[in-house]
C-alpha cells in the first residue's frame, strides 16, 4: 500500500437497536486517526456501515410486525447521522443489504469456495442470539452467555457449510509474530495468540433458509444463506468497493480497522483467515478499545442507564462530548461516563482553561491590531506522533492539555493588560502563535473548536467568540 494512502474503518454495528455511546467511542476515536492523517498529508478513506442480517435483526422485525429491511432502514438511518452529530470526516458508508455488499460477500464466498476452505456437514451446537455466536461449556456461566445472561441459550441441529479455520492456525500465528503492532493494545495481542495457541476448530457459516430467511444467499444452494458473521466481516472490502473497484481496493487496502473487545476474535483471527483464504492481504493493524460503564454500573435497558450520543450532543455540544470520550475513557482499557464529571470537566478544561485562553488572547490581540503569518512548522512533535500510532488519545490530550495550562499561568503572570502597546506586543505575538499550534494539534480531537481558534489566531488576529458558554 502507498504510504500516500490510509485507511480506516469502525465495525459494523448492528441495527436493532439505536446508536449507543460505546459505538460513539469507537468511530469518534476511528475520526480522530483519520483526521490526523489527513493532517499529515494522506489521502484518507474513514469508512463505517451497518449490519443487517441475522437471527436477532429478524426476530426484532418480527415482533415490530415490520418488513426486515424496512426495519433496517430506520435504524440505519440514526447510525448515518451520527456523521452529523459527532462531526465524523467519513467518506465510506455502506449497508449489508446494499446490493454492492450482497455481491461482494457472494464473490468472496466463491474464492474460500475454490480454495477447498468451505464444506458441508451435520453439526449441533449451542447459540447464543445476542452474540450471533456459538459457544462452548466453558464459555457459559450457569448455562447461559455472561454477556447476555437475560437470554437462553438455543441447541441448534441441522446440516451446514463450515469454514476450515482450522487449517489457519500456523499462518495466523505467523502474522502475530511477524508484526508486533498487528493487534494493539500488546495484552490483546497476546490474548489472541493465547486463543489461536489452543487450537482452534472449524465454525458454521451459513443456516439454512427455511429457518433463518433473513441474510445473503449462498451461491449455488438456495436452501441456505450466509451466517451473519461471515457476511458482515467482508464489510471491511466491500466498504472500498471490491472486487469491482480494483484501484480504489489497491490504494487503500490493508487497512485499520478499530473494534471492542467483544470483537477479538473475529477482527484479528477470523476475519484474517477468512482474507487468507480468499488471496487478499491481511489487516494492517487492529485497535482494540475497552466498554464503557456509566456511573460505574453495566449500561442497560433494564436500569435505565444507557447513553444516547445524540442526547448528550444537544445538551453540551459536539465537541465536549468528543473531548470526554477521548480524554476521560483511557483508548485501550475500560472507562466510564457520569454526568458530573461531563460538567466538572467542561467547566474546567474546556469552559475556564482552553476557553478562557481562546478568548484572552485573542481579544488583546484584536485591540493591538495584530498580524500574524498562516504558517505553522511541526504541528506534531515525535512523542505525539508515536502516541497516535498507538491510539493513546487520553495522553496527547494530557499533554496538549499541560502547554495550555503553562500558556495561561505566563500570561498570568505577565498580565500584559497592565503593559503598555510596546510592551507586550511581542510577547502577544508569540503566545497568539503558541495558541494557533494548539489549534492545529487540537484539530483532529475537537475540530470545530480547532478551526475557530485557527481562523482567529492567524492573518490579522480577531477575538474568538465564547468557545464554551459556561452551564447553567
Amino acid at each position: 500500500m502507498d504510504k500516500k494512502y490510509f485507511y480506516i474503518t469502525t465495525t459494523a454495528p448492528y441495527v436493532n437497536a439505536d446508536p449507543h455511546i460505546g459505538f460513539a467511542l469507537e468511530i469518534v476515536q476511528a475520526d480522530v486517526v483519520a483526521r490526523f492523517n489527513g493532517l499529515t498529508g494522506k489521502k484518507v478513506a474513514f469508512g463505517f456501515g451497518t449490519d443487517e442480517h441475522g437471527l436477532k435483526i429478524y426476530r426484532k422485525a418480527l415482533e415490530a410486525k415490520k418488513d426486515p429491511l424496512k426495519y433496517c432502514d430506520e435504524f440505519a438511518k440514526k447510525f448515518d447521522d451520527l456523521k452529523k452529530a459527532l462531526n465524523l470526516n467519513t467518506t465510506h458508508f455502506i449497508r449489508t443489504t446494499d446490493p454492492a455488499h450482497i455481491s461482494a460477500a457472494q464473490e468472496f464466498w466463491n474464492r474460500c469456495f475454490k480454495n477447498g476452505d468451505i464444506y458441508k456437514k451435520n453439526y449441533q451446537i449451542k447459540y447464543c442470539v445476542g452474540c450471533e455466536l456459538e459457544k462452548t461449556d466453558s464459555e457459559l456461566e450457569n448455562g447461559r452467555c455472561p454477556v447476555h445472561p437475560n437470554l437462553e441459550i438455543e441447541n441448534y441441529q441441522e446440516e451446514n457449510y463450515f469454514f476450515r479455520f482450522s487449517k489457519y492456525q500456523k499462518k495466523l500465528l505467523e502474522l502475530y509474530e511477524k508484526n508486533q503492532d498487528f493487534v494493539v493494545p500488546k495484552n490483546r495481542l497476546l490474548e489472541i495468540k493465547t486463543f489461536v495457541e489452543k487450537g482452534l476448530e472449524d465454525f458454521s457459516i451459513s443456516r439454512l433458509k427455511e429457518k433463518m430467511p433473513w441474510g445473503v444467499d449462498v451461491p449455488g444452494d438456495p436452501d441456505h444463506v450466509m451466517y451473519v458473521w461471515f457476511d458482515a466481516l467482508v464489510f471491511y472490502i466491500s466498504t472500498l468497493g471490491w472486487p469491482k473497484k480494483e484501484k480504489e481496493f489497491s490504494e487503500f487496502w490493508p487497512g485499520v480497522q478499530v473494534a471492542g473487545k467483544d470483537n477479538l476474535r473475529q477482527q484479528t483471527a477470523i476475519w484474517q483467515a477468512m482474507l487468507m483464504s480468499a488471496g487478499l492481504p491481511n489487516s494492517k493493524q487492529i485497535f482494540i478499545h475497552g466498554f464503557i460503564t456509566s456511573d460505574g454500573k453495566k449500561m442497560s435497558k433494564s436500569l435505565g442507564n444507557v447513553i444516547n450520543p445524540f442526547d448528550l450532543v444537544k445538551k453540551y455540544g459536539t465537541d465536549p462530548v468528543r473531548y470526554y470520550l477521548l480524554k476521560e475513557i483511557p483508548a485501550a482499557d475500560d472507562g466510564d461516563f457520569s454526568y458530573s464529571r461531563m460538567e466538572e470537566i467542561y467547566n474546567s478544561d474546556l469552559a475556564n482553561e482552553l476557553g478562557n485562553l481562546a478568548s484572552r488572547l485573542t481579544n488583546l490581540g484584536e485591540k493591538d491590531g495584530l498580524t500574524i503569518d498562516n504558517k505553522t512548522t511541526s504541528k506534531f512533535n515525535n512523542t505525539i506522533i508515536n502516541q497516535f500510532n498507538y491510539f493513546q488519545f487520553n495522553l496527547i490530550l494530557e499533554s496538549i492539555w499541560l502547554e495550555i495550562k503553562k500558556l495561561n499561568k505566563k500570561i498570568d503572570d505577565f498580565a500584559p493588560w497592565n503593559k503598555k502597546f510596546e510592551e507586550r506586543k511581542d510577547f502577544l505575538l508569540e503566545c497568539i502563535d503558541t495558541l494557533k499550534l494548539i489549534g492545529w494539534q487540537l484539530h483532529p480531537f475537537l475540530p470545530e473548536t480547532a478551526e475557530k481558534i485557527i481562523s482567529a489566531s492567524q492573518g490579522k488576529i480577531k477575538k474568538v467568540q465564547p468557545l464554551f458558554p459556561r452551564l447553567k
